[in-house]
């Protein structure tokens, strides 16, 4: 009977602490601090989460079971072994799923006179905007929910600003593919850039790029969705621009605030993820290394990594821009980009840099923040990805070029801008 008992004990242990040590690795964040997570790896736990934690829990219980039940190994190896599958089972699953929960379906907006109490002027705020109904988003609100929209939507349309902190990148989407809304639940980051879940296909799905993992096609540039566009979650223009543009833009917009918990349990455990987030983000915009390293590409040091660029990506042709070389051109930047005539704008009276379509035929010289010209209106470029990190941008999409002018394609060498490359 003791031979059963070790056997059923030892195999418990085997299996539990193996499924436990690769659910900390992958989706514990903290281990990236220390540890090369690869992408793979989490996307093969973000797939299936559930089944391996019930076979790891099984583990556990099988072991529990074999020690009180038929004396199945020492209870000093049961009770260190139990304590240690807390932590590697519960720290992740409590920080992805409490510490990380999202605001997609709930968040909050309210006016700007009362938002007023908790954001300052010159803070920096995502924006979306649908007939003249606008949400603002300020970074540090959205930090750590990530997600945030409600059942309203923007207008009656159904659009959750999906923010990472990691990239300094937020991007409006509606998340439906093909008909069928996503259920989002954000799992992880990798490449310095967030990465969530859809939980009705279990699909991982990246930030940057909005589609799932399974509709992807490798591309030089990258996992792209090229053949079935439909496949990918439809961009909402965002912008960037300061609280005190935006109530200046628009003084009946809404903003989103992240009110801290009723719940005092939940109050001080929100409190302390927010410290920590606080102090690491505050961080990765100060020093040029990224906090954690898991890129899977060179460093590209055409510009400093924590450079704020706007980036796009048309049919495969993929340019970004620095506001500080718009503002040194005069404010606007006539190009073209995937064959499509583009103007950016820096509008210094609200402090956003917004890029627009250009269909006048013609350069575009007078424009105002709302895409108002003597020819007519613009539509803003619906997947610009505004101010985020340098070394972001050029990880997921390596062939960028950098502040392109004019209306044709000039392939930047590393070390060297567009425009130079052009001289």
């Amino acid at each position: 009977m003791a031979v059963i008992g070790n056997l059923f004990f030892y195999g418990g242990l085997a299996v539990s602490l193996v499924i436990g040590l690769l659910y900390f690795r992958d989706l514990g964040d903290v281990t990236q601090m220390v540890l090369k997570v690869k992408r793979a790896n989490m996307a093969r736990f973000i797939r299936n989460e559930n089944r391996l934690l019930a076979a790891g829990l099984a583990g556990v219980a099988i072991m529990t079971l074999a020690h009180f039940s038929v004396g199945g190994g020492p209870f000093w190896l049961w009770l260190a072994a139990f304590l240690l599958l807390v932590v590697l089972y519960g720290f992740p699953y409590v920080w992805v799923h409490v510490g990380l929960r999202n605001q997609k379906n709930t968040a909050q907006y309210l006016p700007i006179k009362e938002a007023m109490e908790w954001v300052s002027p010159s803070s920096p705020v995502l924006v979306i905007e649908n007939n003249g109904v606008a949400r603002a988003h300020p970074d540090a609100q959205i930090m750590r929910p990530h997600l945030a929209g409600n059942r309203e939507g923007l207008d009656g349309e159904n659009v959750i600003m999906t923010y990472c902190a990691m990239a300094n990148l937020g991007i409006g989407y509606t998340p439906s593919i093909e008909g069928q809304e996503l259920d989002l639940e954000v799992l992880a980051q990798h490449g310095n850039n967030l990465i969530l879940r859809d939980n009705r296909t279990g699909e991982p799905v990246q930030q940057i790029y909005g589609f799932r993992d399974r509709d992807s096609k490798e591309s030089e540039n990258g996992p792209a969705c090229p053949l079935q566009p439909q496949l990918a979650m439809r961009p909402w223009p965002t912008f960037r621009m300061t609280m005190r543009g935006f109530a200046k833009a628009y003084p009946d917009g809404k903003v989103f605030i992240n009110k801290p918990s009723k719940n005092p349990i939940l109050f001080l455990f929100d409190l302390a993820i927010e410290t920590i987030f606080s102090s690491e983000i505050s961080r990765q915009h100060r020093v040029n290394a990224p906090i954690i390293s898991n890129m899977n590409r060179n460093g590209d040091d055409r510009l400093h990594n924590k450079t704020y660029v706007w980036g796009i990506d048309i049919d495969g042709d993929v340019v970004c821009w620095t506001d500080d070389f718009v503002i040194e051109n005069g404010n606007i930047i006539n190009a073209k980009v995937g064959g499509k005539d583009l103007v950016v704008v820096w509008d210094p009276k609200v402090e956003s840099l917004g890029i627009w379509y250009n269909d006048t035929a013609a350069p575009v010289t007078d424009i105002d923040f709302f895409g108002k010209t003597p020819a007519g209106k613009l539509t803003r470029v619906e997947n610009v990805r505004p101010g985020m990190f340098w070394h972001v941008w050029a990880e997921f999409f390596p062939n960028t070029e950098i502040n392109r002018t004019g209306t044709a394609s000039t392939k930047s060498a590393p070390g060297e801008t567009a425009t130079e490359a052009a001289q």
